[in-house]
């Protein structure tokens, strides 16, 4: 009984990953080789961690004094986990060796989508999906693509508003690229960057009809907080930011969008990547209050008025140990990450390499204290079972468990660590974890590599038993991979 997704479930962008039903989830798990019981043990298991884990409530005992739990911790946090020479490497240079190595190697580029030069950038979001996930696998930077999801979700748009693939692609490269530099060039591109001009309505404000959408968002979800400006601030913000419009094609291309009535439009061709421009006639033309100062104001004036606030780098400083420390930071640690944070001027490194080398990260607390996201756990597993060709899986297992990329459900961004389990998405897990292992058609890595180097050897003792009574290294895979432990990071 095969589970993948079809052809047309993986390539449509418009469909939607069909959901199990937990018998089916059974059956298929039991193909496998795995017994009724684990599952539904394991199934049970996992929906006890989406509750706040504390030391006396964990099953295992931290092991975060040695050197090698050290960087396996740091791994599973930064990397989607890891490939065998991965985690050798990062063993050989220790841990702050390996910290330095991940906050201070450039990027490496992605291959170039194709599809991307397709007319109004229709194509299908698929292609987009698995381009990505393929590069997570392979790339030899992957805490370059964990900071792009992070950036993902935070200055999040998605394809179906933004009604172009080809911005989403650009949007992608261009947090890439920044995910590393400062808060302000990054809030400086974000405005401009034509997908969000379109996701959040800038591209129709002008100056004597200001849209407030971007104003809001801006500093509600991306800088200082709710509660920390008003509604004037709001609509004086749109009329400053007001002007801007997405780029100008570099030519045009005449498409047969409906063939049965032989109806056709001209869509927009681009030659390469580009930002929105700014067009004077379209601005604003008078004074504004903006966050208690009046007078002119632009895009920079409006991100620098920000920037100011107390309340903009503990925002930043509180989601990003959320990500990568513990779900609940205590507001000493947040005001100090962000006035670390400020201090620097906002430069991500800064801020990256005080959250990895503070005492807080590798606190016996830390340990197993967060939920990996769908992406994170299906990417980590296909590097666990040394598989490749794993992208339209991933892609099409994504929805299930709650997170399709380039389509958050709202302008939020997805939910964190326990929000993703659920009755329904531990289903979804077990689920992809059968239909991984049957992607592997050869020998699977040796079960040991899945306790001792994926799971740190630190186990709870029902995982330890079900590990004990399994068959075969098969089954040992689908308990680890199923296993809470593995949920974890």
């Amino acid at each position: 009984m095969s589970l993948a997704p079809t052809h047309d479930q993986a390539d449509s962008a418009a469909a939607k990953t069909r959901g199990i039903t937990r018998r089916q989830a059974l059956g298929a798990a039991v193909a496998t080789g795995v017994g009724v019981g684990v599952v539904r043990l394991l199934g049970g298991s996992m929906q006890h961690i989406a509750a706040p884990r504390t030391g006396t409530t964990t099953d295992w005992i931290s092991p975060l004094k040695t050197e090698s739990a050290r960087v396996m911790h740091l791994l599973r946090r930064t990397s989607f986990g890891h490939t065998p020479a991965q985690l050798d490497a990062a063993l050989s240079d220790g841990f702050n060796k390996t910290i330095d190595r991940l906050i201070e190697t450039a990027p490496a580029e992605p291959p170039t989508l194709a599809a991307a030069n397709a007319p109004g950038g229709r194509f299908p979001i698929a292609q987009l999906q698995q381009w990505w996930i393929d590069h997570m696998f392979s790339t030899s930077t992957p805490f370059a693509e964990r900071m792009t999801l992070f950036w993902h979700g935070h200055f999040t748009s998605d394809y179906r508003k933004a009604a172009d693939d080809t911005f989403m692609y650009w949007q992608n490269l261009t947090w890439r690229r920044m995910a590393m530099t400062d808060l302000r060039s990054m809030l400086l591109q974000v405005t401009v960057d034509p997908a969000m001009l379109r996701y959040l309505d800038l591209a129709t404000s002008t100056g004597q009809s200001p849209n407030e959408n971007y104003s809001r968002e801006l500093m509600e979800l991306f800088t200082m907080g709710a509660g920390n400006y008003t509604e004037s601030d709001v609509r004086e913000g749109a009329k400053a930011l007001a002007g801007w419009q997405v780029p100008q094609p570099d030519a045009t291309a005449t498409v047969v969008v409906d063939a049965k009535n032989n109806v056709t439009r001209k869509l927009p061709v681009y030659s390469g990547q580009k930002s929105g421009v700014f067009n004077p006639r379209r601005a604003y033309k008078g004074s504004v209050t903006f966050l208690g100062k009046t007078g002119q104001l632009d895009t920079q004036g409006v991100i620098d008025r920000i920037l100011a606030q107390p309340t903009t780098a503990p925002l930043i400083a509180n989601k990003v140990a959320q990500s990568f420390v513990t779900a609940r930071p205590s507001p000493a640690y947040v005001k100090n990450l962000g006035d670390t944070f400020r201090r620097s001027k906002y430069d991500m490194k800064t801020l990256m390499r005080a959250i990895f080398t503070g005492p807080e990260f590798v606190a016996d607390q830390s340990y197993r204290s967060l939920v990996k996201s769908p992406t994170e756990f299906m990417v980590h597993a296909g590097r666990a079972l040394g598989l490749s060709s794993f992208s339209k899986l991933v892609a099409g297992h994504g929805s299930g468990m709650g997170q399709t990329l380039f389509d958050p459900p709202d302008v939020n961004g997805w939910p964190n660590n326990e929000a993703w389990i659920s009755s329904n998405t531990v289903v979804e897990r077990v689920n992809f974890v059968t239909a991984a292992l049957a992607q592997v058609k050869s020998s699977l890595p040796p079960a040991s590599d899945a306790i001792h180097r994926h799971l740190d050897g630190v186990l709870s003792p029902q995982t330890a038993s079900l590990l004990n009574q399994a068959a075969d290294d098969r089954a040992r895979w689908f308990i680890a991979l199923a296993s809470p432990e593995f949920q974890l990071k």
